[in-house]
């Protein structure tokens, strides 16, 4: 599988943890969007797409975020998910999440990242008023 289009669009984020979002094309047949470059304490990385996780309410069934107090449909108090209250902020924010499509092996993984920071510094060479002159944003 080859990677054979990558574009990044360069977010300037209130936090700053956010740099940009991509979007690659594997094999000019199929696109990934919403692939994130994030800031982190060792350096830049890439964050799959994903979505939140939601848990059905006992009562009526409705779907509700994780770390809900409440559910949103009928009121009723939802119970806590102990095993998310153990574990620290951090990963229950990883928790709180599922990746829509993600790499399967790490040698794909580390490719992919490799791509994908490569196009966000080239899009960060050219600058924010390049990407608005050609309508990127």
């Amino acid at each position: 599988m080859e990677i054979t289009e990558v574009r990044v669009f360069l977010k300037d984020s209130p936090d700053k943890k956010l740099k940009a979002y991509a979007t690659i094309t594997l094999d000019n047949a199929f696109v990934v969007r919403n692939i994130k470059v994030i800031q982190g304490s060792s350096g830049l990385f890439i964050a799959m797409p994903s979505r939140k996780v939601k848990y059905p309410c006992p009562k009526c069934g409705f779907k509700n975020e994780a770390r809900a107090k409440f559910c949103n449909q009928c009121g009723m108090q939802l119970p806590a998910n102990s095993k998310q209250q153990a574990q620290s902020n951090e990963n229950t924010a990883q928790m709180e999440h599922k990746d829509i499509a993600h790499p399967i092996t790490q040698e794909f993984r580390q490719l992919l990242q490799k791509k994908v920071l490569a196009a966000y510094e080239e899009e960060v060479k050219k600058g924010p008023k390049a990407a608005k002159a050609t309508g990127d944003e």
